[in-house]
């Protein structure tokens, strides 16, 4: 007969990756809240359509993501609670000063954008990577799975940022062959 009762130290080690994986639940909620806040100055700053287009339409994407966190905080019976996140403010800051120090309306303002979006986008498929795998050494596969839907969401959306450099490149190349 198999003994399936958890010991001491296993019923501590759960409760405390239960307890690890809600705070950082919080903090990628409290991440992408700023996320939200910061898209629509990148938008703004963006002299690119494609790339001002990119970056409303993550704007959309994140609102749905916020929804998504906050129904995975509903199926742990918690409540949906924002913790300031250090990573994002950071970043944030760190795309600021690089709009600050490139020109308006150029090729390297846009490309700085893209520059700095990137690093968001990798530290969020880093968080929700990380946080879909906890999910799952935790014993909740059906929120590792909202978590895998949104890890892809900024997967496509990296791709979608790459892309949208090569475009710039080769016609940043294109326009100094012709001069």
């Amino acid at each position: 007969m198999q003994n399936t009762s958890l010991s001491k130290e296993d019923k501590t080690d759960q409760r405390a990756l239960n307890k690890f994986f809600l705070d950082e639940l919080r903090d990628v909620y409290g991440a992408e809240k700023m996320l939200t806040k910061a898209l629509p100055e990148l938008e703004k700053a963006a002299t690119s359509p494609d790339l001002a287009m990119a970056f409303a339409d993550h704007l959309q994407v994140t609102e749905k993501q916020i929804g998504r966190l906050e129904q995975v905080f509903q199926m742990l019976g918690e409540n949906p609670e924002a913790k300031k996140c250090e990573g994002m403010e950071g970043l944030i800051k760190e795309g600021q000063t690089m709009m600050k120090d490139t020109e308006a309306g150029t090729t390297t303002r846009d490309m700085a954008l893209i520059v700095s979006a990137q690093k968001v986008e990798h530290y969020e498929i880093a968080a929700y990577g990380s946080l879909r795998q906890v999910a799952r050494t935790i014993g909740k596969p059906e929120l590792s799975q909202l978590l895998e839907e949104t890890l892809q969401e900024e997967k496509e959306t990296d791709m979608l940022l790459s892309n949208l450099a090569d475009m710039m490149i080769n016609l940043q190349a294109n326009q100094t062959a012709k001069e």
